[in-house]
């Protein structure tokens, strides 16, 4: 998102503004309608929409969503590429996508169990025609990594090609990152960041609190995702200081905690 200054919109110029730091929104099922509507509030805030896991496959407006969202990175949730890995329809898949029109593609291994170098290989053959994000983390609660895990599979798929890599939390925060109580696996996320640029990560952070979190920790242009579309300006404030949770971290140069 470049620079862009709030004071057009509002016509209050508190000379606030931000220069970098993705928001990747979480898509459950929104119509064309719906996003023009969120486009027109929340449009200039917006990164990268996600269509989650399956949804795009029993959409019937599809396309006209698409159509509408134009302007944006657009991708398909990595459950659904699971299963098209699974159903062995990957080349069609491909021919999907592409008749879409769409140019991102989103890997994951969260619920299907995709060897670890097959995973590199369709990343490295993925980044052939699109632009990848792969996701790290498993969607079961109960299965944790190792830090040292995190680390190593990150910077694989960084090094196949991999434009971004996700790190997995759910839509709800119940896994990856989060423990099963919704808890943020704090000393995990710190581990990673020693070892990753934090340009090269997208943490899914779907609640205000661990929005808030990344961005007292890490600052205001950190990466977030899975940002359900009605909390785009909610996060948006929370970035730049206009709000409780961050106004002191971000206006007025308090330490993080």
């Amino acid at each position: 998102m470049p620079g862009f200054n709030s004071a057009s919109v509002s016509g209050f110029d508190l000379g606030i503004t931000r220069s970098a730091g993705l928001t990747h929104v979480i898509d459950k099922g929104l119509g064309p309608r719906g996003w023009t509507d969120v486009l027109e509030t929340s449009g200039a805030y917006i990164d990268i929409v996600k269509f989650g896991w399956g949804t795009s496959y029993v959409t019937p407006n599809l396309k006209a969503k698409i159509d509408v969202l134009k302007e944006k990175r657009v991708v398909v949730g990595g459950t659904f590429f699971e299963v098209v890995y699974a159903k062995n329809r990957l080349d069609d898949y491909k021919r999907w996508l592409t008749d879409l029109g769409l140019t991102h593609v989103e890997i994951s291994d969260g619920t299907v169990d995709i060897p670890r170098e097959r995973k590199l290989e369709l990343i490295a053959e993925f980044a052939r025609d699109f632009t990848v994000l792969s996701e790290v983390g498993s969607k079961d609660s109960a299965v944790e990594f190792a830090p040292e895990e995190w680390v190593q599979w990150i910077k694989e798929e960084k090094a196949a090609g991999a434009w971004k890599v996700i790190t997995e939390a759910r839509e709800g925060g119940t896994a990856g990152i989060f423990s099963s109580s919704g808890e943020m696996r704090t000393n995990l996320v710190d581990d990673i960041a020693g070892e990753i640029d934090l340009h090269d990560l997208v943490w899914e952070a779907p609640t205000k609190a661990s929005q808030a979190w990344f961005i007292k920790h890490f600052g205001p242009e950190v990466n977030l995702g899975n940002i359900p579309p009605d909390e785009v300006i909610p996060l948006e404030t929370l970035r730049l200081g206009l709000r409780g949770d961050t106004l002191k971290e971000v206006l007025l140069g308090s330490n993080a905690s």
